[in-house]
Order: C-alpha cells, then sequence, then structure tokens
C-alpha cells in the first residue's frame, strides 16, 4: 500500500464545489484552471469540479424568471424559494410576555421588592387597559404587556406565588426587577420590511413556519423540473419479471427516480431501452419535447455497444472522463435542444455522479433539493485510493464520530450502497489514509 502522503491525519478539502459557492466555477484544488483535466499517463481526465461547472452552466438557462408558481404553503415543502419574501409585519407584531407572571413598571419597585395591588388579569389574545402606577397586573405567556408596564416577575417569585381568583381584591409582594426582564420587544425576531428569507432558499418546516407567522398563506417557488430517465441495456430486465441467463434486473431505474423524486423533480421514465440506436434515438425524440433535462443511465463509455453514446455523440452531446471513481464516465450536452446527462450504467455509480453533479447544481440554481450537509469525520479503518482521482466511498457515520466503510471500491455493490449512510470523499493527490485520519463525508 502507498504510504500516507498526510501524515497528521488530514486530508485536503475534496475537489468539489459546495452548493453555497456553486458559481465560482473553474477554480480547482489542484490547480487546472481553465482546461479542468488532470492527467494520469497518457489519460487526461476532467476534473470533478470542472465538471459540476459544466452541469451548472448546462441547466442555468432553466432558472429564468418564467419557471416560477405560486403556491399554497401546505404544498411548497421542499421546494426552492424564487423571489426574496421581505417581512409584512414584525415578529412579534406586539411586545407580549415571556413567561406566566405579573406585569409591572421597574421603577416603581425599589430594591428590597414592594406589595403592589392586583390589577386585572391579561389574557393572551387580549388588549389590556394601561397599568395604572403601583400596580402588577397579572399576565399569560403570549399576552400583550400592557402601556406603562416595561418588565414581568415570574409568578414563582411572587408572594402568594400564585394568581389570585378573579374579582377579589387583593395584592402581591413582587421583588425588584429591570426594566425588559422577560419582555419580548415589538420585532426583536423579525422587523417589519426586512427580508425574512433569500430567493433559493430551501423551504423546510422552519422556513414554512416562519412564512405563516407573518401571515402568508401563499410563497412564489420554483417549477419542479420535468425529468426523462432512460435506462439503457439489452442485458436489463424489469424486477418481477423472469430472469434469464447473462440478465440483470434494473436496479438504476428504481434507484435514480427515487433519488430524483426525492429532491422534489418530476420523473417520466420510460420502458428499458435496448441497445438499438434508432430505437433510442425515436425513443428520445418522443419525449424531448415534454421534458427539461433528460439522464440516461449506462451506454457511455468506449464500448462497443454504447448505444447513448452511439445516438448523442457528435450530435450536441460530448461524452468524457471525469476524475472520479466511481462515476468516471460520463456524458452531457443537449438532445434535440434538451439539456442531457448520461450517468454510467453501475449502480453505484449512477446515483454517486447523481450526488455530485446533478443535486448540488440543482440546489444552487433552485435552492431544492436541501444540499448534503458535509461534516468531519476519522476513519475507523485506513483505505486506498488511485490519487489521480477523486474517490467516493460508501460509509456508515457512528455515534462516536467515526466513519465505517462499507463495501470495497467496486460500483456493483447496491448492498453496501443500502447500508451506508454517508458518501466518504477522498480527494484527487491522495493515496492512502489510515485509520483516524480526518475525511469529509456527506450524510445521505
Amino acid at each position: 500500500m502507498p504510504s500516507d502522503p498526510h501524515p497528521h491525519g488530514h486530508a485536503p478539502a475534496p475537489d468539489v464545489v459546495p452548493p453555497e459557492v456553486i458559481q465560482a466555477q473553474g477554480t480547482h484544488n489542484d490547480g487546472a484552471r481553465h482546461s479542468g483535466t488532470h492527467r494520469a499517463g497518457s489519460h487526461q481526465a476532467r476534473s470533478v469540479a470542472a465538471h459540476l461547472s459544466a452541469v451548472m452552466d448546462l441547466l442555468a438557462p432553466l432558472s429564468v424568471a418564467g419557471r416560477t408558481e405560486q403556491v399554497p404553503l401546505r404544498e411548497a415543502l421542499g421546494r426552492g424559494l424564487a423571489a426574496d419574501v421581505m417581512a409584512p409585519v414584525s415578529l412579534p407584531p406586539f411586545a407580549n410576555s415571556q413567561m406566566d407572571g405579573f406585569a409591572v413598571k421597574s421603577a416603581v419597585i425599589p430594591d428590597g421588592g414592594a406589595n403592589l395591588r392586583v390589577a386585572a388579569p391579561v389574557p393572551a389574545g387580549a388588549m389590556p387597559a394601561p397599568l395604572e402606577r403601583g400596580t402588577a397586573a397579572p399576565i399569560m405567556t403570549g399576552a400583550a404587556i400592557p402601556a406603562g408596564a416595561d418588565a414581568v416577575v415570574p409568578v414563582e417569585r411572587a408572594v402568594p406565588d400564585r394568581f389570585p381568583d378573579p374579582g377579589t381584591d387583593s395584592t402581591v409582594w413582587l421583588p425588584a426587577t429591570a426594566a425588559g426582564t422577560f419582555v419580548r420587544s415589538v420585532g426583536s425576531d423579525l422587523a417589519a420590511g426586512e427580508r425574512a428569507l433569500a430567493a433559493g432558499t430551501f423551504l423546510g418546516p422552519a422556513q414554512l413556519g416562519l412564512l405563516a407567522g407573518l401571515g402568508l398563506a401563499d410563497v412564489a417557488v420554483y417549477k419542479a423540473l420535468t425529468v426523462l430517465l432512460v435506462t439503457t441495456g439489452d442485458e436489463v430486465v424489469e424486477p418481477g419479471q423472469d430472469l434469464p441467463a447473462g440478465k440483470i434486473y434494473n436496479s438504476n431505474g428504481t434507484l435514480l427516480e427515487s433519488a430524483m423524486r426525492q429532491a422534489g423533480l418530476t420523473v417520466v421514465r420510460t420502458r428499458i431501452a435496448t441497445d438499438s440506436p434508432g430505437e433510442l434515438q425515436a425513443l428520445l425524440s418522443s419525449h424531448a419535447p415534454s421534458v427539461d433535462l433528460i439522464v440516461t443511465t449506462g451506454g457511455v463509455s468506449m464500448g462497443a455497444y454504447e448505444v447513448v453514446r452511439q445516438v448523442l455523440e457528435g450530435h450536441g452531446a460530448d461524452f468524457l472522463h471525469v476524475a472520479m471513481q466511481p462515476g468516471g464516465p460520463q456524458g452531457i450536452g443537449t438532445f434535440e435542444g434538451v439539456p442531457f446527462l448520461g450517468f454510467p450504467g453501475n449502480p453505484v455509480s449512477c446515483l454517486v455522479s447523481f450526488e455530485m453533479f446533478l443535486r448540488p447544481v440543482l440546489s444552487g440554481l433552485f435552492g431544492s433539493p436541501a444540499p448534503r450537509t458535509p461534516v468531519r469525520a476519522r476513519l475507523a479503518h485506513g483505505l486506498s485510493s488511485p490519487a489521480h482521482k477523486h474517490q467516493v466511498r460508501r460509509g456508515s457515520l457512528q455515534p462516536d464520530g467515526t466513519v465505517r466503510l462499507e463495501g470495497g471500491e467496486s460500483s456493483h455493490l447496491m448492498h453496501a450502497l443500502a447500508g451506508s449512510n454517508a458518501l466518504v470523499h477522498v480527494p484527487i493527490g491522495v493515496s492512502a489514509l489510515a485509520e483516524g485520519d480526518e475525511v469529509e463525508v456527506w450524510m445521505l
């Protein structure tokens, strides 16, 4: 095994453009700023960052202003915000109590405390009368602070430590308190006119809760892209059918369709395309006018029956090798004016391709899906990696902060993928890492 080039256990950051800075195209930590290529012997391959930039350029025209829609909040979960949202009201809209207690004017209570006459109670949702000097008003959490009051004393600090019965004439002893104590001031969370959410924000429960709290019933979001997903290969049959000798079941279709739907895409899935160029061309042509993007799996390598390459190469698409393992062979371009991405045929390769290229670009352009969360973890055991490639391994992040690799490097290991909760990144230029070395992982 090659020696560890990073004896202190800190591998360089992966050769990937993070989603939040995806617009910084063409900058690669391997120094290949223009061509984005890496040389391994006589072989040249495009860097991961350069290919990500190319996918961004391909799909950027889809993020035009006309591709938006206004939807009710209940339908906006998982979508990307299409325009800045400015707060129409302040949060909170009025000063209110943070505690169940007594609303008081702090200046009337000396350092040693004082007995105050109990005023009418203030329930949540009511507009209270102004507080008379020398009185304390029982107030509930969330209720409006009466005019003239500037603090709340929690009921448990009062003597007696309970609210008097309604309608009784009573007094309560309260300790001294500072102005502003347990008072939520107007706009302390968000002031009217301030930006509540920026365009491109992923709308999860917290974001939708904020919009509802601002009184908004609907929101402008990007329309979901419609993707044509085509699995190719004479050797592939659909699950549920008999499996003849030499055939395999189509896992790629379900794998990618599920990933795409989870990412908020509308997926049009076709029958399996055979290795007949004429059949594939007719299939693509029949769907191209009604979709935003075409994604194929298989048929993009250098073999003799690479049908996707046969149909598209030289007619709007390029086929190349990215310095990545798995997922090196890639296709990119257009078919009859529709953006096209060709992913490899091995299951792990096609999913890694989606996670490395399509998912972050969609997140950067449309705010949806949410980008994968990168964390740092220490390897539970050592690994080796081709130094001229960015390797992506499957792994399971453990409660102790270590990551255990699942399966080997091979791109057919579906069982290992199913048992993983993270992608482990080994950046280009690293040939070996030891147990305990730190790596970046993306949580799945």
